[in-house]
């Protein structure tokens, strides 16, 4: 399916990659992206040499018209209802993970409907010392102006800018997965990154909707200054 859709959308909008090898060509690894449009699941994979899983809706997959094409783009169906949506997601990125392959992920849990930033979800820090890989942010620009939030259809010949940023090692973390603080000082370093990558403004506040892809219990939020400043653990 990439190698259909590829020069298909190069035509009809201008995809710009930068930072593009900062992603490892081997070996399990974790994209963090901003989240502004529908599309953002199709112009990662576009760029990125390797296959990108992600977690969608299992509503997408009801259908077998459009089932197929969920599934070629590298997506995984999860059942929101009946249990908790965001532990089986946790479980199936933690699959990919493990099989050495690269899982992408919004930390903002759903699109932005303000054009801001907004703050992450811990999920992606629960992931990253679960598995003990890397994180890639990713700021994506320009996406919500081929298909904004509300749009049932793209508009074409617009520029893209997927930006790559440095691998963020969670590995400082290491033994504290279930310490809510490191989970959310390490999920707002990468909200952080994603902010200086992408140019747009963040606040300090959750995306409207529920989150979609692997939210988690909420803790506080620790400021950009206090990520800058590390604090010394007690011994």
């Amino acid at each position: 399916m990439k190698c259909v859709l590829t020069p298909v959308v190069r035509l009809l909008v201008r995809v710009r990659a930068e930072g593009r090898d900062h992603v490892p060509r081997r070996g399990p690894v974790i994209l963090a992206a901003n989240h502004r449009s529908f599309l953002d699941s199709i112009f990662i994979p576009l760029v990125v040499r390797r296959r990108v899983t992600f977690v969608a809706k299992a509503e997408y997959f009801d259908d077998a018209k459009t089932a197929w094409f969920f599934r070629s783009c590298g997506q995984i169906p999860i059942r929101r209802e009946g249990g908790s949506a965001s532990e089986r997601a946790l479980e199936s990125a933690t699959n990919v993970l493990r099989a050495g392959k690269v899982f992408a992920i919004y930390p903002e849990g759903t699109r932005t409907r303000d054009g801001l930033l907004h703050r992450g979800h811990t999920g992606v820090a629960r992931l990253a010392l679960g598995c003990n890989v890397p994180i890639i942010p990713i700021g994506l620009i320009g996406t919500d102006e081929v298909q904004p939030v509300d749009a049932k259809l793209p508009a074409f010949f617009r520029h893209v800018t997927v930006r790559f940023g440095e691998p963020i090692d969670p590995a400082r973390y290491a033994g504290r997965e279930q310490d809510r603080m490191a989970l959310r000082e390490l999920t707002d370093e990468v909200m952080y990154e994603i902010c200086q990558l992408s140019g747009y403004e963040y606040v300090d506040t959750y995306a409207t909707k529920q989150a979609e892809d692997i939210p988690t219990d909420t803790a506080r939020v620790a400021t950009f200054e206090e990520i800058r400043t590390p604090t010394t653990a007690a011994s």
